[in-house]
């Protein structure tokens, strides 16, 4: 299955839960796909997607959080696995896009060929670990672990196949932290973070 394969069985699923990002082709083809204001794309900023999405996710303990991350934004900053598990929010859903390469900056081999990230995931703490081979699984898996108190990880294998024409995000950063502000204000009637 391909990266953008993924990307449409994901995006018709969301729905009102904030998404934060990872860098490169993950936000870009989230972005072009179906932009929408609970998206916080990371931009420029590798391996923090999972910081940001703990640090919304244990503000707003009564919505889904959810994570878009790549394996080499995971293996950049592989504590934050530990430090999620740790805090154990029950509202976080950590879904990792592996396609064992660096693709943004010209497809160098990261490490997630030999190292199983979804076993990283379980041997940190996180009680909910599932693996996706095939775009038909990804669903299921998906409710189920939406279903599940978490935190959950949702390791989805893909090729690297991206397309290279993707267009980058055009907000500016300063207009992404606005408007994400904005639709988690708007999603419980609090003021943002």
């Amino acid at each position: 299955m391909k990266g953008t394969e993924a990307f449409k069985e994901i995006i018709p699923l969301l729905t009102d839960e904030p998404v934060i990002h990872a860098n490169g082709f993950i936000c870009r083809e989230s972005f072009n796909q179906k932009d929408r204001e609970g998206n916080f794309y990371m931009i420029g900023s590798m391996g923090l997607a999972s910081s940001i999405g703990l640090g919304v996710a244990m503000c707003r303990p009564n919505q889904k959080t959810i994570i878009l991350d790549g394996d080499g934004n995971v293996l950049m900053s592989m504590g934050t696995l530990a430090m999620i598990a740790s805090a154990a929010p029950k509202n976080l859903l950590h879904i990792v896009l592996d396609n064992e390469v660096y693709e943004s900056t010209g497809n160098q081999r990261s490490l997630s060929k030999s190292i199983a990230l979804d076993q990283v995931a379980q041997g940190a703490g996180y009680p909910h670990v599932k693996k996706v081979t095939k775009k038909e699984e990804i669903k299921p898996a998906f409710e189920e672990l939406m279903g599940k108190s978490g935190p959950s990880f949702l390791l989805i294998k893909v090729e690297p196949a991206f397309e290279k024409s993707t267009g980058r995000v055009t907000h500016t950063p300063e207009e992404i932290t606005s408007r994400f502000m904005k639709a988690l204000a708007a999603t419980d009637g609090r003021s943002p973070l």
